[in-house]
């Protein structure tokens, strides 16, 4: 029985500490219903009965909004905490987590009807081609979204989109910019296509929409991680939702890869290899591989909290995100995102036929190792990027 159950948020110890015990105390819970995530390609209710017991998916929220506002190395902690139990729940807590930082832009009421309810929640994706127009007090929104990460759950929907006037040019800020907002919207306004059919990531029930001339009002389209536009003052909202993301699914990633090895190393322990008395134990590839594993795992890891801690100091000491701590935060996100996926490929291969059975973790931990890995946040282009900006080119700054 989860002990939180009937409690409110508000309640909750919403300090690090507590946020990151309650993670890690779902593992097991997590663990037992990989199955179910898996054959239903979204998390049941129990699975979000215990999450949002916990507070999981308010950890980037606003203090002023109930939320735990935790700094990005310790907001990851708990991404990677639920990942060692399920990846889908931990990548749908993540992607949730990104979508409540847009509150710092919002009127402080109209943030509270979408987030202040216990089990409220929002889900958005991509959606090239799509467009809103300006229209009497609001905005026409049209277009096609897709994969939006935890939409069966969530309460509220969002479509990103680039804004035109009337007569269908670009709007534009005082400064000549293009407008770019993010329409926020009760689920109940449109439907799932429900086409959530993929191999790995499954629990994440990531369905896609369709918006025809839906009309939003001004109070409900965000132009987030816009600073001019930033009501909260805190140090988390000096990162954009961009930084959370590369480094929430780097650390899905981590959380999976962590898991699986330690699963691998409680196997070796008991099993010989199939024809013969031998037993992976004493066998000198097995202890270099789980050796080297290790070591790279702590070693991408410590990577993410470093690049995540020295951009903290850096907005303490400067009051904005630097171009430096952007590519930092890329650079070390992007690398474990393949670190994790290596691991869990040569672990998967070393587990022999054992590994192939579905009743085992292996098959599946490998599955979501290489779905993190297509997407956006685990592109190899992420390192061109990186690399342009040591080589003093102008580097492309879409994913910054």
């Amino acid at each position: 029985m989860n002990d939180l159950a009937g409690l409110p948020v508000a309640i909750l110890d919403m300090s690090a500490k507590a946020c990151l015990a309650r993670a890690q105390s779902l593992i097991p819970l997590l663990r037992s219903a990989a199955a179910e995530i898996d054959d239903k390609c979204e998390l049941p209710p129990h699975i979000l009965d215990a999450m949002f017991d916990a507070g999981l998916f308010k950890l980037a929220l606003p203090k002023s909004q109930g939320g735990a506002e935790l700094h990005l190395s310790e907001f990851v902690a708990c991404v990677e905490a639920i990942a060692m139990g399920d990846a889908a729940a931990a990548w749908c807590m993540n992607q949730a987590s990104g979508c409540s930082m847009s509150a710092a832009y919002m009127d402080p009421a109209v943030a509270h009807e979408i987030w202040g309810g216990k089990r409220d929640a929002v889900a958005w994706g991509q959606g090239p081609g799509a467009k809103m127009v300006r229209a009497p007090g609001g905005w026409l929104v049209t277009g096609k979204w897709t994969f939006l990460s935890g939409s069966r759950h969530a309460t509220w929907l969002g479509a990103a989109c680039p804004a035109l006037e009337t007569d269908g040019s670009p709007a534009k800020y005082p400064d000549g910019t293009p407008v770019e907002h993010t329409a926020l919207f009760p689920k109940s306004q449109t439907t799932l296509d429900g086409d959530w059919n993929v191999m790995g990531l499954k629990g994440t029930g990531s369905d896609g929409i369709k918006l025809d001339n839906l009309f939003v009002d001004d109070a409900h389209v965000v132009p987030r991680d816009k600073v001019r536009f930033r009501r909260e003052t805190g140090t988390l909202y000096r990162f954009q939702a961009t930084q959370l993301y590369a480094s929430g699914f780097a650390s899905v990633a981590l959380g999976n890869a962590r898991a699986m090895l330690d699963d691998f190393i409680a196997l070796a322990k008991g099993k010989t290899q199939a024809w013969s008395t031998d037993r992976l134990i004493d066998n000198a590839a097995i202890q270099n591989l789980i050796g080297h594993s290790d070591a790279a795992w702590k070693a991408a890891r410590a990577g993410v909290h470093k690049a995540l801690n020295d951009a903290r100091d850096q907005v303490l000491a400067d009051g904005e995100l630097s171009l430096d701590s952007k590519i930092q935060i890329r650079e070390s996100s992007t690398y474990a995102i393949h670190i994790a996926r290596d691991i869990c490929h040569h672990v998967f291969h070393e587990a022999g036929s054992t590994a192939i059975l579905s009743k085992l973790p292996f098959e599946r931990r490998l599955r979501d190792s290489n779905s993190v890995s297509q997407q956006i946040q685990g592109r190899r282009t992420h390192f061109e990027t990186v690399g342009q900006y040591y080589l003093g080119v102008t580097p492309n700054g879409r994913w910054l």
